[in-house]
């Protein structure tokens, strides 16, 4: 490989943050990777607020060059207002594939005190191969408690890391 060549590789981060809601009038499931998850209460945000398909998004966006969730999905058009998630990831795989690059893998974190997501991750862990055309065993699903500090531990946000490697597209 030329110096000049590209990498057959790239790797991108992504991060999103929401606000917890409980006792609200709008009773709304909260999702993570697009799966419900019982939990009493709910995310706040323009779509569907699923926090780890947004840090998901986002890595995907980023490794490919193809801008951030924001751009895309503006969080004030009113197309998006409780849009799935789940088209988010949809575009996002197909703006790298458009750019010739293809998933490799995925490794994400959950930032949440509540509710105990352990026997959620396999799950999610699926779902979310499912929506980038992947296999299972590359997406690892983590999650960590806040340990009763700041805006996660004391219940008032969940937050969500991703970071996501692409690799070439055979042509």
């Amino acid at each position: 490989m030329s110096p000049s060549s590209p990498l057959p590789f790239r790797v991108g981060a992504g991060h999103d943050t929401h606000r917890v809601v409980r006792d609200s009038d709008i009773a709304k499931p909260l999702l993570l990777g697009g799966v419900e998850v019982p939990a009493g209460f709910h995310l706040v945000g323009h779509s569907d607020a699923d926090v780890l398909a947004h840090a998901v998004t986002d890595a995907i966006l980023g490794a490919c060059g193809a801008g951030d969730i924001g751009e895309l999905f503006p969080n004030d058009a009113p197309e998006n207002a409780g849009r799935d998630s789940a088209d988010f990831l949809r575009e996002a795989v197909q703006q790298a594939a458009d750019r010739g690059w293809r998933v490799g893998n995925l490794d994400c974190t959950v930032h949440a005190e509540r509710p105990k997501l352990s026997p959620f991750k396999l799950t999610i862990a699926a779902r979310l191969a499912d929506l980038l055309g992947v296999e299972p065993d590359v997406v690892n699903v983590k999650a960590k408690s806040g340990e009763a500090v700041g805006p996660v531990g004391r219940g008032e946000a969940m937050t969500a890391d991703a970071v996501v490697l692409l690799v070439r597209e055979e042509r």
